[in-house]
């Protein structure tokens, strides 16, 4: 089947599989091919290879000896992949740890295996974690381009919102004036300040700020971005009337600090505002708060209404791209 692979000459295949590895780009379930000097290493995604790099569509045989977790266990567990970490959520111990144990004997690229031992809690929304296999819960994760080294039991991070992270980034322009309200380790500052933005980011959580300003210094953004940690209520004022685009991902709570949001955007700002509402009316408690925060002093237009993910039963994670025109 065809699929998308870095073209290189045999020579350069050896470091350029590794470079590809290191991203966490290398398509595993297929095999590297050679033809007339040339080796094609099939790639995960063709967007996010780099850009000195030719990537073309190629006929690719599927790779046969991986042995997968199911393979060991005679079941397909479930579990979710974060760097070189698996995150698992079983009921049972025992059958906790043989699937740790299989995943972690199986070909796939993981040393640790984590299982989640309580829900999102406080301020930061840390939750708490089982290590099952492996050292520490501190993984570094790749993101389309991006690098993430972080913790997961000190910061929040959802590899799950990788996509809709993305589509958000791919708006960006050079030049740009950003902030997110609740930026976590980066995963919306650093492939904002990657296309050329110049971003803020802010959190309570000191420990992620910390990350913030690493995962900057890793992805050679650091000039771009000002980390801080604190409320964004309280140091709103140095950014008044500055953003061009804001980032307000922290459901269930964002509309306290529409205020906030009001305060920090320029003339022309855009605005995506995470919320978590029932499947009756998604969008609707949303869009009204924005505009009771906002008018009159901005026109509001609502140029998109995404639903993210099914949150739980009846209930949506649902995302509002919102225009504020003073």
């Amino acid at each position: 089947m065809d699929v998308p692979c870095v073209r290189v000459p045999r020579e350069d295949g050896e470091a350029t599989r590794r470079r590809l590895a290191d991203a966490d780009l290398v398509a595993d379930g297929f095999e590297i091919t050679h033809e007339d000097g040339w080796l094609y290493i099939p790639v995960t995604d063709a967007s996010a290879a780099p850009e000195d790099l030719d990537v073309v569509d190629r006929d690719a045989p599927e790779r046969e000896t991986q042995t997968t977790p199911a393979d060991l266990l005679g079941f397909d567990p479930s579990y979710e992949r974060l760097g070189r970490a698996a995150i698992i959520e079983e009921d049972e111990d025992d059958r906790a740890r043989e699937i740790a144990r299989a995943i972690v004997d199986s070909d796939l690229p993981v040393e640790t295996v984590l299982e989640k031992a309580s829900k999102i809690k406080g301020e930061t929304r840390v939750r708490d974690w089982k290590l099952l296999e492996g050292d520490n819960t501190e993984v570094i994760h790749r993101e389309y381009g991006s690098e993430f080294r972080l913790d997961l039991a000190e910061v929040y991070f959802s590899p799950r919102l990788a996509t809709e992270r993305r589509r958000v980034a791919e708006q960006v322009t050079a030049g740009e004036r950003a902030v997110d309200m609740f930026a976590g380790v980066g995963p919306f500052v650093i492939p904002f300040a990657r296309r050329g933005a110049e971003c803020v980011g802010v959190d309570v959580n000191e420990r992620a700020i910390a990350y913030l300003r690493e995962n900057a210094e890793r992805n050679d953004v650091a000039d771009r971005v000002t980390a801080i940690a604190a409320d964004v209520r309280e140091v709103a004022g140095e950014y008044a009337d500055w953003a061009d685009r804001l980032v307000m991902n922290l459901p269930h709570s964002a509309g306290e600090f529409l205020e906030t949001a009001v305060e920090l955007a320029g003339d022309d700002c855009t605005l995506h505002y995470y919320d978590i509402q029932h499947e009756d009316d998604p969008f609707g408690p949303g869009e009204r708060a924005i505009r009771e925060a906002a008018e009159p002093a901005y026109e509001v237009t609502v140029e998109n209404r995404r639903i993210v993910r099914s949150y739980a039963p009846h209930e949506l994670n649902v995302c509002l791209d919102v225009r504020l025109r003073r």
